[in-house]
């Protein structure tokens, strides 16, 4: 019976012996807390949490990478867009994260979310389609700041995708088609300007030298000369003009 009893007892010294000795990975961290209070932060390696009087909860040092789910924005400019995004984030305090807020990841995953509803809110949809730089680092910037009380930092921000609705889509279409026709109208202007300059300046330098207009008509006549015409009619007294003209 004697024998029976301590068999019974050394099975259970080893029991406690194994579920005492805790192995953390090298990106691990143990929080330690003795009799429900903060002792300290053990790790990586092998380490002893004392049963029943001392309690260990697991920190991942890594970054995570962490989806915001599909979120309904507003725009400043009254456009309803569907956005989501992914943060990426690592625990730099454990004790604080354990102990100053609840569940850590869920808390992150929420302050996101609003965060990224309240910062593109604030902004038209031009900006959320083209400047998404800016706006990746404003949403990172505020997280980071909130997050700094739990001893989490929020290393990067992007936004994957903004989608829109399909009439929403044609309008910008539309929109982008009537900018490259105004562009092309501008640039066609331009160029009738600049041509009109250059025929004006022409014609003064035609009616200061009248030698210019002879040989003007020479190069005309050598134009027609290479058309498929095969007869040209022109006064005799325009060669008298154009010979002068030459020499």
């Amino acid at each position: 019976m004697i024998d029976y009893l301590f068999g019974i007892v050394a099975l259970a010294l080893l029991g406690i012996i194994i579920n005492a000795i805790k192995i953390l990975r090298e990106y691990e961290r143990g929080v330690i807390f003795q009799l429900g209070r903060f002792w300290k932060v053990k790790g990586p390696g092998l380490i002893i949490v004392i049963p029943v009087i001392q309690q260990m909860e697991r920190v991942d040092l890594r970054v995570i990478v962490m989806d915001v789910p599909t979120q309904d924005v507003i725009s400043k400019d009254n456009v309803s867009v569907k956005v989501n995004a992914v943060v990426y984030f690592r625990v730099i305090d454990p004790e604080k994260a354990i102990i100053q807020v609840e569940r850590y990841l869920e808390a992150i995953s929420q302050l996101a979310q609003t965060t990224l509803r309240s910062v593109l809110g604030q902004h038209e949809l031009d900006d959320m389609l083209s400047e998404r730089d800016a706006l990746n680092h404003d949403i990172q910037a505020i997280l980071d700041r909130q997050t700094d009380a739990w001893g989490i930092k929020v290393a990067n921000v992007e936004i994957k995708h903004v989608d829109l609705d399909e009439s929403m889509i044609r309008a910008i279409a539309a929109q982008a088609e009537a900018e490259r026709q105004r562009r092309a109208k501008v640039i066609h202007a331009t160029g009738e300007k600049q041509a009109a300059t250059e025929l004006v300046e022409a014609a003064k330098i035609l009616v200061d030298e009248p030698n210019a207009i002879q040989l003007r008509y020479l190069q005309t006549l050598t134009e027609i000369a290479g058309d498929k015409s095969s007869t040209i009619v022109f006064p005799l007294d325009l060669v008298e003009r154009i010979k002068k003209a030459v020499n």
